[in-house]
């Protein structure tokens, strides 16, 4: 039998180029040897854990290379990989674990924090190096192989469950949008948690035969001085764009030890204008780029300075392989210049959500089009992303919905009412801002409501700002205007918020 997956047709084709390489152990794979790594890893799941065909293997730990040797173990078991995000609170955790039922649980030292039972990262890297191998099986595309949690306006989290089909159009759609070859090298920060770290700065390089190097974490010094390496010989590098402005403004800065870069490509959140422009002076191409952990990789600049110049809001185009249409709330087309909902095709779009079949439902219309809950505009070619339909906001890359927050504060004592919007922030791009209408006669104070918060929520989803309000604006059916709500605490001095800072 030939090569199962593309990790096993470079083990064939150019056996002995560099495929990982793990930056905080300076531990390196070769193409052979990351097949080989996987093929064990793979036997390992199913002789000592019994994985087998449509199970789940969650993983709670920080980025290292067994993250994804486990991932791709995982598909060629036909496996479901679900890492979870560290980042979050014990509870959270502990109903996406009841949510998801694994067969097997993996983490570092994240598992005794959550107060999870599982099995450490180190003793499946031993089982990696010493188990036999798992014979070859070729994959088949349509099988799940991936869940990514995602949260949701109701405050309940949303497993996205992709295909091994979908993530192989993931990464022929970012080779095109990113100019990858077989020489290509990703630096990966981002955690591997995320689409940008387990998908985007995975898939591609690997697909074409290049390499990953596997970091821990971002740090501004210690990413500027890979980049500057001519002997890592980094070409791409994915960050959100707080992380790029970190680079940016710290003082080993220097855009002419930058120059191996292809790109500087960003994404999962909006790119301040005035950043993006600072780069293209020091002739660093900031790429935008638009996907969203059910589609992958939807739309790119391309990598040309002055067109970026000219459209800096714009997040691109499509490839041929991605069909998109934007329509009214009628789903008819709107005109070119005109705002509406973004609607996605293609076999990059998701299996649907974990065990929800209605909200599938609700999300996908009659002739199978994926609505993204986005709102853009298409001209001249071009996508520009407008607003988001619902009222998340991202703050330093990680998607935060009001609900969730809403929900954990709703328990405070006190509250008549409460909201949250998202606001501009010049480090995080936009955080929470807490409204709250107390009761006659309650004192509320913000050291109050960030202890009872801080207990409930990710440290990420803690509103940085509070103001008391005597109601909030409504429309006539009851429902808060948020858009309202917002224009009001960013433009009358009188709201003016209290800071949540721990």
């Amino acid at each position: 039998m030939g090569p199962i997956d593309f990790v096993g047709f470079y083990a064939c084709f150019h056996a002995d180029r560099l495929a990982v390489m793990e930056m905080q152990s300076g531990r390196r794979w070769n193409y052979r040897q990351l097949d080989i790594a996987i093929a064990r890893c793979a036997g390992a799941l199913r002789r000592e854990f019994a994985v087998s065909l449509g199970d789940r293997v969650a993983s709670l730990a920080r980025n290292r290379a067994e993250l994804l040797i486990l991932h791709l173990a995982c598909s060629r078991l036909g496996a479901i990989y679900a890492p979870l995000n560290w980042r979050l609170a014990a509870s959270e955790l502990q109903l996406l674990v009841n949510d998801i039922e694994p067969a097997l649980l993996v983490g570092d030292t994240a598992l005794d924090r959550a107060g999870l039972q599982g099995v450490s990262i180190d003793a499946i890297a031993q089982l990696i190096s010493s188990s036999d191998p798992l014979p070859c099986e070729r994959i088949d595309p349509n099988r799940p192989a991936l869940m990514l949690f995602t949260s949701g306006t109701s405050g309940r989290p949303k497993g996205a469950v992709l295909s091994e089909r979908n993530l192989a159009q993931l990464g022929l759609n970012s080779g095109y949008f990113s100019r990858v070859t077989h020489e290509s090298r990703y630096l990966i920060d981002s955690p591997m948690f995320h689409l940008i770290g387990i998908s985007t700065c995975v898939r591609p390089p690997l697909m074409h035969g290049g390499g990953v190097c596997i970091s821990d974490g971002f740090d501004a010094a210690t990413t500027l001085a890979r980049l500057s390496d001519s002997d890592l010989a980094i070409s791409h590098y994915f960050c959100v764009p707080q992380m790029s402005t970190m680079l940016r403004r710290h003082k080993d800065y220097d855009p002419n030890r930058l120059r191996r870069l292809t790109a500087l490509f960003t994404g999962g959140a909006p790119h301040p204008e005035a950043e993006m422009l600072a780069w293209l002076d020091d002739d660093i191409p900031v790429v935008n780029q638009y996907g969203m952990s059910e589609a992958g990789s939807v739309f790119s600049m391309p990598i040309d300075i002055e067109r970026i110049r000219a459209r800096p809001r714009s997040v691109g185009i499509g490839t041929p392989d991605i069909a998109a249409r934007i329509v009214d709330e009628e789903l008819k087309e709107c005109p070119p210049g005109t705002a509406g909902e973004l609607l996605l095709k293609g076999d990059n779009i998701f299996l649907g959500y974990w065990r929800l079949p209605e909200l599938n439902q609700s999300y996908l219309t009659h002739d199978g089009w994926f609505r993204t809950g986005d709102v853009a505009i298409w001209q001249d070619g071009y996508y520009t992303l407008v607003d988001r339909k619902k009222d998340m906001f991202i703050s330093g890359g990680e998607n935060v919905y009001p609900a969730e927050i809403e929900s954990a504060i709703s328990a405070f004592p006190g509250l008549a009412e409460v909201a949250v919007v998202g606001v501009p922030d010049e480090r995080w791009g936009e955080v929470g801002h807490l409204v709250i209408v107390p009761c006659i006669g309650t004192e509320i104070s913000a050291a109050a409501v960030l202890g009872f918060l801080e207990t409930r929520i990710a440290r990420y989803k803690l509103p940085k700002h509070l103001t008391l309000m005597a109601e909030l604006p409504r429309t006539t059916s009851g429902k808060v205007q948020k858009q309202v709500l917002r224009a009001t605490l960013l433009d009358n001095p009188k709201h003016a918020p209290a800071d949540l800072e721990s």
